[in-house]
């Protein structure tokens, strides 16, 4: 069942329009994440980096889809987890998913033996993936490609709920990726260290808790502020999360 969910949703995702975050979430995601790194990682991670830098790099991932060699990292993405299952009874498709990538690739940088590509790519590849789990509707219910086919009209703008929650609500916020950041980047030390201790099952979880209010939609689909309203401080705590945890993980490799 878990192989045929993710061979669907590999399919949607690869031509779809809605894929992960828009490129200001994940560079709030980046930025606060170079924001609480040590010295000693931002010094490491530069050093792989060169003259790019981690604020920027979120959206390398899905730049480049644009080239179909890469068609066999879409699966890495996201992970599928029907109504009422737990990850592991719905178990690993043999495409692998979002969750067995991050960690086979945060074993790599630690090993720095790697399965796919250089140090630099996978570096990016684990920068993009922590964030893409973090917004929820990439944990699927494999009914509706991660919420791409629930068609909606956000603000009086024809989308889809995936879409509304990758880049909609976020840009109608109209703020710049800095901006975010500062309205957003004030966990306290406790809730760093707790998100930091928090391993991946954790985050789906997360995931899976907010599904029922995410999908709280009206008939006609008609999103408008109410909506944003509702679910703004779920979005932002997502990405505050995504960021404070990906920093956490780069620490413990490069720090």
């Amino acid at each position: 069942m878990k192989k045929a969910l993710a061979l669907l949703c590999l399919t949607i995702f690869t031509y779809g329009t809605a894929l992960s975050w828009g490129k200001t979430g994940h560079r709030v995601i980046g930025q606060i994440a170079y924001n609480h790194l040590t010295a000693k990682a931002k010094k490491n991670i530069q050093a792989v980096l060169g003259t790019e830098h981690l604020g920027m790099i979120g959206n390398y991932m899905d730049f480049i889809r644009a080239d179909s060699t890469n068609d066999y990292m879409t699966p890495w993405h996201y992970c599928t987890i029907p109504d009422g299952m737990t990850y592991e009874e719905a178990g690993i498709p043999e495409e692998s998913d979002a969750v067995q990538s991050i960690n086979r690739i945060m074993e790599e940088l630690k090993s720095k033996r790697f399965t796919y590509d250089a140090e630099i790519e996978n570096l990016k590849y684990l920068i993009h993936l922590v964030a893409d789990i973090h917004q929820p509707l990439h944990v699927g219910n494999g009914e509706d490609m991660g919420g791409n086919d629930v068609k909606v009209n956000f603000m009086w703008q024809n989308s889809n709920l995936h879409r509304v929650w990758d880049s909609g609500m976020i840009d109608h916020q109209q703020l710049s990726y800095t901006e975010y950041v500062a309205w957003i980047d004030h966990a306290s030390d406790a809730d760093i260290k707790k998100w930091q201790s928090e391993g991946l099952m954790v985050w789906i979880d997360e995931a899976l808790s907010y599904r029922k209010s995410v999908y709280n939609i009206p008939e006609n689909g008609k999103l408008r502020y109410d909506y944003n309203y509702a679910h703004l401080a779920t979005l932002n705590e997502r990405l505050l999360k995504a960021g404070i945890r990906l920093a956490g993980i780069l620490n413990e490799i490069y720090g």
